[in-house]
C-alpha cells in the first residue's frame, strides 16, 4: 500500500446550471463516445497475441481504467450535487453565481463569476467558491472594500458591479 493518500476534503456541493450541464456531457462523451471506441480498440490489440508486449493493448486498458475512474466520480458528484437556479432576492449582494466586477487599488478592473468547485475556470472568470478571494466576496455588497490574502500580501479590493445575468 505505498500507494496511498489521505482522503481529499470535498469542495461544496453547489454548481450552476451551465456547470451541471457541463459534466453530464463530459459523462455522455466519456461513457457512449470515447469508452466503446477504446474498447473495442483494445479488443482487437487483444487478438493480435503476446499482451505483455502489445503497447495497443497496454494503453488501451491503462485508458479505459482512466475513463472508467472519472465515469464513477462523475456519477457520484451528479448525484450529490446541488444546482442552484434562482437569482438571491438581494441582488446587491454577492451570492453564489453573481457576477462581481472588482477594481484593485490601481484602478484595474476584472470581473468573476462566482461558482461551484467543479466548474470554476480562472481563465474564464469563473472563481470557486470555495477559493480564498470568493469567501471574501460572498456577503458583500456594492463599494464594500475586499481584502484578501495572496502570496505576495494583502490585496484590497472595492466592488464596482454586482450582477446576476452575464455581462
Amino acid at each position: 500500500m505505498g500507494r496511498y493518500r489521505p482522503p481529499r476534503q470535498r469542495g461544496s456541493r453547489y454548481i450552476t446550471p451551465e456547470g451541471e450541464q457541463a459534466l453530464r456531457d463530459e459523462l455522455h462523451q466519456l461513457w457512449k463516445v470515447e469508452r466503446p471506441v477504446v474498447t473495442d480498440a483494445v479488443h482487437e490489440a487483444a487478438k493480435n497475441g503476446d499482451r505483455s508486449e502489445n503497447g495497443d493493448y497496454i494503453y488501451g486498458k491503462r485508458r479505459l481504467r482512466e475513463i472508467d475512474s472519472r465515469v464513477r466520480f462523475l456519477n457520484k458528484r451528479l448525484d450529490e450535487v446541488e444546482v442552484v437556479q434562482r437569482i438571491p432576492s438581494e441582488t446587491n449582494k454577492v451570492f453564489f453565481g453573481a457576477w462581481v466586477t472588482l477594481e484593485n487599488e490601481a484602478g484595474e478592473e476584472n470581473s468573476w463569476r462566482v461558482v461551484g468547485p467543479d466548474e470554476f475556470d480562472l481563465a474564464n472568470g469563473k472563481l470557486s467558491m470555495d477559493s480564498p478571494m470568493a469567501r471574501a466576496l460572498l456577503g458583500k455588497r456594492l463599494d464594500d472594500e475586499v481584502r484578501v490574502q495572496s502570496p505576495g500580501g494583502e490585496q484590497v479590493y472595492c466592488i464596482t458591479d454586482i450582477r446576476y445575468a452575464e455581462p
